[in-house]
């Protein structure tokens, strides 16, 4: 969605790449890892424009980019 690296998504979360690679690697929900872990992947990924949903339809959608 958003064609981030690893690495720079590692660089953006404050994780290792390795990290990354082991959740990523993981089938279905995330059950393993830390929650600050998670958390701060999932706020790297909300910085970048990413928005979790909620509610009838459950995922992810790309915020659309404001015109200037």
């Amino acid at each position: 969605m958003l064609r981030l690296e690893q690495s720079e998504l590692a660089e953006a979360a404050g994780v290792s790449v390795e990290t990354v690679k082991r959740l990523e690697g993981q089938d279905g929900p995330l059950l393993t890892g830390r929650a600050a872990t998670i958390d701060a992947i999932e706020k790297a990924l909300i910085k970048a424009g990413v928005d979790f949903t909620n509610g009838d339809e459950p995922g992810v959608k790309l915020r659309a980019k404001r015109k200037r």
